[in-house]
């Protein structure tokens, strides 16, 4: 339990984190790769070079700041970060690593303003962060070790069948290798894939959500070559029938909750229909009557993945409608009727409203 003391010299700290935060973070990740190379693999290096990282740290430091009087509040987030967590392999044993990195960080950025005693209390704040960070962690590595077709760390799985599902999306049938059941997943969870990162034999995981109802045979990815991923260009260009990857278990709390008597709504955009169609399978499957419309958006019927399995499926279950958003329609979707509105997604929707 953080002291009056500690947690007003933390929340002192706030007016310089929103100005100086990015250049904090930058120090901290460039210190610790320096220092703990090793670790580098657990980071998303396109997210390091544009940016992102450094900038989605700055503003959990500073979140953690404000809130230092409740973290509580803040335990949603918190959930969500421990997931990604759990799915890239974070472990007990890195917190005292990132923690020696910040504190020196906050002592570069502050300058003379970094007192021990300020420092201290920042000690104290960190720990008590990563205390939470690990508790969450160390549960879900449990759940996800000892539920039924579960595992620890990476296994590997090797792709029994490969789709392509448009212009830029090609689905993976990923088949355990040890010919082991998988887990009955969570309709919305994603797994992380470990492959390679560029041409240099560097390995990093990245995050895709399972496309598919769990079945207890395969699990399925819908991946989207996109223009920089390094992991996505891998996948599309190296993964072919027989390829063996590694995979994290199924992590995320971003799933179907609620009364299932309630009809259920599900929006997506682009590659996003992912989880969407993993949650629909398993409606049609497990909640027959259950009345669901499901909405998507796509740039034109090129890169529109799934398309067809989501018609098909409309065909055969009254209870589902489709709507289906282009927002620059080819002559073949228009003479096909592969959508049923002009325009983006939350465009139309917010003229109807």
């Amino acid at each position: 339990m953080l002291s009056d003391r500690e947690r007003a010299l933390v929340k002192g700290t706030v007016p310089i984190l929103k100005e100086h935060g990015e250049t904090l973070t930058r120090y901290f990740y460039a210190r610790m790769f320096k220092h703990n190379s090793e670790l580098k693999h657990l980071f998303n290096e396109s997210n390091q070079s544009n940016g992102q990282q450094q900038k989605a740290l700055a503003m959990a430091v500073l979140a953690y700041a404000e809130n230092i009087d409740n973290p509580a509040v803040l335990m949603p987030v918190l959930e969500r970060v421990t997931h990604k967590h759990a799915s890239i392999g974070i472990r007990a044993e890195h917190y005292p690593i990132v923690g020696k990195h910040l504190l020196a960080s906050i002592g570069e950025v502050l300058g003379d303003a970094a007192s021990d005693e300020l420092i201290a209390a920042w000690a104290a704040a960190y720990q008590q962060l990563a205390d939470i960070f690990i508790g969450l962690e160390t549960e879900l590595y449990r759940n996800a070790a000892t539920a039924e077709g579960g595992w620890s760390g990476w296994r590997p799985f090797k792709v029994g069948r490969r789709v392509e599902e448009s212009a830029e999306i090609a689905s993976f049938y990923l088949y355990p290798v040890d010919t082991a059941p998988v887990p009955q997943f969570k309709p919305g969870q994603f797994v992380s894939v470990r492959g390679l990162a560029g041409t240099d034999g560097y390995v990093q995981p990245r995050q895709y959500s399972l496309s598919d109802a769990p079945n207890g045979r395969y699990l399925r990815l819908s991946v989207k070559r996109e223009r920089d991923g390094r992991v996505s260009n891998w996948m599309h260009d190296t993964a072919h029938e027989g390829t063996v990857v590694e995979l994290s278990p199924p992590f995320g709390n971003f799933t179907l909750t609620g009364d299932i008597e309630k009809p259920l709504v599900l929006i997506s955009g682009g590659v996003g229909l992912t989880p969407m169609v993993s949650m629909l399978n398993h409606v049609v499957a497990e909640q027959p009557a259950r009345k669901v419309v499901f909405v998507h958006g796509a740039r034109h019927g090129g890169v529109h993945a799934l398309s067809d399995h989501v018609r098909a499926t409309a065909r055969r279950h009254p209870q589902l409608s489709v709507k289906i958003f282009y927002e620059t329609p080819g002559e073949k979707d228009r003479s096909d009727e592969h959508y049923d509105a002009l325009g983006r997604v939350e465009d139309v929707l917010e003229a109807s409203v």
